[in-house]
């Protein structure tokens, strides 16, 4: 089990080297072809989004993209979508619905933006309309969390039949800067509060809200690339090949019953 800290996991998906969706999908699919704009304002470069081959099966690929550098986290707006990028994948999430095609998403964001440009277009409409529409998608949905899984910038991705984490990735309601920021009115405090809130890919996969945990090398991902695409692609495989058996209805069905039973409550009478 890994020992590290929420806090060293932090630093581990922030490395300038960690691996982006721009490394993995030329190593993990064949075929890769980009499809872009959402058809109703433009294109969003924070989501990528294309249709390819996965050992033999075609597949709809949608990502969200971080960069390496200053010039590559300009372009895609630090990984922050905009309306218009969650509405690009729905389409593309549509459209694989109609041609029977599996869905991989690969999830990579600190939130979703929250400039007055993108509120004016509809942020939230947009991502809860993905909410509600990857629910009802008829074809299997596979989602993998790569680093950073913040806020409903994730969530947007993150309905699906089965969902994984990196090793040293975190997946939350919001993130740990937004955290302390409304708990505690002080950004600063955000390793203190990473401390406290449950979004190791451990916690995750103990509550109930991940399925699959993919190995990391020592010290994170960007020491072995080899590795961890032998390694997601070997999870993508199997979850493939348990989700397409299984008739859509059955599908829905489960895909209902992993969102209700998360978070566990107890009620008592006054």
């Amino acid at each position: 089990m890994n020992k590290l800290s929420a806090c060293e996991r932090l630093d581990i998906i922030r490395h300038k080297g960690r691996p982006t969706v721009n490394d993995y999908i030329p190593m993990l699919f064949d075929d890769f072809f980009e499809m872009h704009g959402d058809r109703l304002f433009g294109e969003d470069a924070a989501i990528m989004c294309g249709v390819a081959n996965f050992r033999g099966i075609s597949v709809t690929v949608l990502a969200q993209v971080k960069g390496r550098n200053l010039d590559e986290n300009k372009k895609t707006n630090f990984s922050m979508p905009h309306p218009e990028g969650y509405r690009k994948a729905l389409r593309l999430a549509k459209q694989a619905e109609k041609f029977h095609r599996p869905i991989i998403c690969f999830i990579d964001t600190p939130g979703a933006f929250c400039g007055v440009e993108a509120e004016k277009r509809g942020q939230g409409e947009a991502i809860a309309k993905n909410l509600m529409e990857f629910m009802m998608l008829k074809t299997p949905v596979i989602s993998i969390v790569l680093g950073e899984g913040g806020s409903g910038g994730a969530l947007a991705l993150g309905v699906c039949d089965e969902l994984a984490m990196l090793e040293n990735a975190l997946y939350s309601v919001i993130s740990p800067r937004g955290f302390a920021s409304i708990l505690w009115k002080d950004a600063s405090r955000e390793r203190e509060a990473c401390q406290i809130m449950k979004i190791t890919a451990e916690d995750l996969l103990s509550l109930g809200v991940a399925e699959k945990i993919i190995e990391e090398p020592n010290g994170g991902a960007h020491n072995d690339l080899n590795m961890m695409v032998e390694n997601i692609s070997d999870y993508i495989s199997d979850a493939l090949e348990k989700k397409m058996k299984k008739p859509i209805d059955e599908l829905l069905n489960e895909r209902y019953t992993k969102f209700r039973k998360i978070g566990e409550f107890e009620e008592f009478s006054l």
